[in-house]
């Protein structure tokens, strides 16, 4: 039996490792129970009743949890996801399973028609998906579920086969997607930021004419209480986008609804340093896309922070500017790449996070992916720099002008999600942290996990999907945030309730933030999944979940392209 082989018979035969043995009545036991329902044999759906199909965002949380009980299985559910990708680099946000009933979900497969509408930009011929995209989470989950195995990932060539399929999804959204012109990549229907009925989208898709209510019917309310879900009028404008993207055939730019949400892109950025350390582990020096991040995380603060309300809003492109702006490019004078550079070397010596050996005993497969990917990573390279050369000719007036659209006021947790990022310069890190625990989140004062909108707002509702409960996954990443910025007291209490609430509410698919009352679906994937990535980190060890919060080093005379 060669070596693959026998770690591949390793990983299934021995899919748990605890010691000692867990006892039927662990919180680990069950949250593995949930994660072994929802698994179809290929991917995990993130519930059987109300999500009978696998999801982009999704699929990620749960590879990260999942790397603690089956690393093998790990590895499938991201494979499984990316071998859906489509030739212009999105990753769609639904891949359906063709064995369920198309009445069990809406919009269904007959609704995207994703290989004849989607033609024109890729879209698969042999697997039915949605048209739209969600949170980039990927290549993170990716780089750590090979931290959970490097044997094993190594030894099936894991991260050389995801690593050109990760980097056109970035790509995608680097170049594709920046409507903006200022850097950043935008969402065209709420369900890609995937806080799908956050009050932030009132107001943009209040210009939204509603698709027909008898065009369409909610699969949705067979299993979820009509009060916790979002509304008739909203769902239609939702109907109506994807309709409108469907029938451009799924081209960029032209839709009426185009927003850069600060979530979105602080995920993007954690991966993009995700990339980097893929690429070091694949050979190259994974230089560039630290650069990469840098200026994505400059270009976050420039656009998206507010100094008067302390934190990050959402920028509605297709609105015309307005008075918001006066903060926005205000924080721009103070916080642009010469403070992002001296918050980089201040922390030079912050705690690690997870690390794998960069060994360069790597086996002799390894080395033959390495190798067989180096032309197409240089081909890649090169024409990228020159795509890059042009673009930034092209947005240096526009970063110098006013920024396009306008800042939306509504405060939702997107805008604390960057959190997670250590390249935040301080003077938007103790701001972050002040909004994170007053009146409008109230974190170990009025609430014991984070809301996922402001407690204060007119629109807050402790049970309506995205405008008030809190979200395991929401939470899981800002007490990542609270360990990476130096807050290990405030990330074990975050973490301790979490669990708790994980647990109590049946692994609920968000909870009330006040009391922990379960909302939506129970057994749901990623809270089971992310309860056990958080139940293997002990509390204390300064140890952030993500394994963002220290970067690799980059000396001057490194500062080379990558491979990707």
């Amino acid at each position: 039996m060669d070596r693959t082989a026998q770690l591949t018979s390793r990983a299934t035969k021995h899919p748990t490792a605890y010691d000692p043995p867990l006892t039927q009545d662990a919180p680990h036991a069950r949250a593995a129970r949930v994660l072994e329902e929802n698994w179809t044999g290929s991917s995990t759906v993130p519930s059987r009743s109300l999500y009978p199909h696998q999801w982009s965002w999704d699929s990620a949380f749960i590879a990260i949890g999942l790397r603690h009980l089956s690393p093998l299985r790990a590895q499938t559910e991201l494979e499984t996801l990316l071998a859906a990708q489509w030739g212009d680099g999105r990753i769609p946000h639904i891949v359906f399973n063709p064995s369920v009933p198309l009445d069990a979900y809406f919009p269904s497969p007959d609704f995207w028609r994703s290989s004849t509408a989607g033609r024109a930009a890729g879209a698969p011929r042999t697997v039915q998906t949605s048209g739209i995209v969600q949170p980039p989470v990927h290549a993170l989950a990716a780089w750590l579920v090979h931290c959970a195995d490097p044997g094993l990932s190594r030894a099936r060539g894991f991260l050389a086969r995801l690593y050109p399929r990760l980097a056109a999804w970035h790509r995608y959204l680097l170049h594709r997607r920046d409507l903006g012109g200022g850097g950043l990549a935008s969402v065209v229907h709420p369900w890609e930021q995937g806080m799908d009925n956050s009050p932030c989208w009132d107001a943009p898709l209040a210009r939204i004419t509603p698709a027909p209510a008898r065009s369409f019917r909610r699969a949705d309310l067979d299993h979820g209480a009509p009060e916790d879900r979002p509304t008739d009028l909203d769902y239609g404008r939702y109907v109506r986008l994807a309709t409108d993207y469907r029938d451009r055939g799924y081209a960029d730019g032209g839709g009426e609804f185009a927003v850069e949400d600060p979530a979105f892109n602080a995920l993007l950025i954690a991966s993009e340093h995700a990339l980097a350390r893929i690429a070091r582990e694949l050979g190259a020096t994974g230089t560039a896309r630290h650069a990469r991040a840098e200026r994505l995380t400059a270009a976050l603060v420039r656009r998206l922070w507010d100094p008067t309300r302390e934190m990050f809003l959402c920028r509605d492109l297709r609105a015309a500017a307005g008075a918001g702006e006066i903060g926005a490019l205000g924080s721009e004078r103070r916080s642009g790449n010469g403070a992002l550079g001296s918050e980089r070397r201040s922390r030079s010596g912050a705690p690690g996070g997870e690390q794998c050996s960069q060994s360069t005993a790597h086996t002799p497969e390894h080395r033959s992916h390495t190798t067989a990917h180096t032309p197409e990573h240089r081909s890649q390279s090169t024409a990228h720099t020159a795509e890059h050369r042009s673009q930034s000719t092209a947005h240096t007036a526009e970063h110098r002008s006013h920024p396009t659209g306008t800042l939306l006021p509504e405060r939702s947790v997107s805008g604390l999600v960057p959190l997670i990022l250590p390249g935040l310069p301080r003077d938007v890190v103790a701001p972050l942290l002040r909004t994170l625990r007053g009146p409008h989140f109230g974190l170990g004062d009025s609430t014991r996990l984070v809301p996922s909108y402001d407690l204060l707002g007119e629109a807050f509702d402790p049970h309506r999907y995205w405008r008030g409960p809190a979200w395991f996954n929401i939470n899981w990443l800002l007490e990542s945030g609270l360990r990476t910025h130096g807050e290990p007291e405030a990330a074990d209490a975050l973490r301790a309730a979490v669990l708790d609430a994980a647990d109590a509410s049946g692994f609920a698919e968000y909870v009330d933030p006040h009391t922990g009352e379960a909302c939506g679906a129970l057994g749901f994937g990623w809270t089971a999944a992310l309860a056990l990535d958080l139940l293997h980190t002990r509390p204390g060890d300064g140890v952030s979940p993500t394994g963002i919060d220290t970067f690799d080093e980059m000396s001057d005379e490194n500062r080379g392209g990558d491979r990707g």
